[in-house]
């Protein structure tokens, strides 16, 4: 199914992929992931998807866009950069599963929930240190924490993990247990339910 959807929008495995899932929005720094998978892409072959989508009430989106657009240039014709503009739940859990790397370089965020998809499916991620992000990461046990601003780190932890793959599969198995153990809707639905029975105590 995963080779299917990927197939499908012409998405090639044949080397190591790196990808950012969020809205072509200036806050999510698509311009930034592009500089930061340059500097990857010095150190090791490998390939860059975005996969997004433009906001219907963003005036910015379109523009935003374009300017990905040309700042990918060759990356582009040569195959080693692809932008993604369907909404496609279905591709999304495929690239998520199937990339060596999930980046989120956002400057603002709320939760991250492209975040929590990631660390659910095993997937390394490298994220900003921002917003609800931070909850969801321990830097260095479950994926990494980057400045904003700071692309070459980027770039040097998603080179880490790419050369190391022990170090990729422990950061994906302790992602999925940190969503197992704080973030599931059943693990939620617990929390609930206890403190219903320490208000509601029988014989009260």
């Amino acid at each position: 199914m995963i080779s299917k959807y990927l197939n499908k929008f012409g998405i090639n495995t044949d080397k190591p992929l790196i990808t950012q899932i969020s809205r072509f929005d200036k806050w999510k720094d698509p311009e930034g992931v592009i500089e930061a998978f340059k500097l990857v892409k010095e150190k090791i072959d490998c390939r860059l998807v975005l996969c997004g989508d433009m906001a219907t009430d963003d005036p910015e989106g379109s523009e935003m866009y374009s300017r990905v657009c040309q700042k990918a240039g060759d990356l582009m014709e040569k195959g080693d950069l692809m932008l993604i503009t369907a909404g496609h739940n279905i591709l999304v859990n495929a690239l998520q599963r199937k990339s060596a790397v999930i980046i989120q370089k956002s400057s603002r965020e709320g939760f991250g929930l492209s975040v929590t998809e990631a660390l659910w499916k095993g997937t390394p991620v490298v994220a900003s240190n921002v917003g609800g992000i931070p909850l969801q990461i321990a830097d260095g046990e479950n994926g990494f924490l980057v400045e904003p601003n700071d692309t070459k780190g980027f770039a040097d932890r998603i080179i880490k993990i790419l050369r190391n793959p022990d170090l990729a599969e422990e950061m994906g198995k302790k992602g999925k247990e940190i969503v197992r153990n704080n973030f599931l809707l059943t693990r939620l639905l617990l929390d609930y339910l206890d403190l219903l029975n320490e208000i509601f105590v029988p014989g009260t």
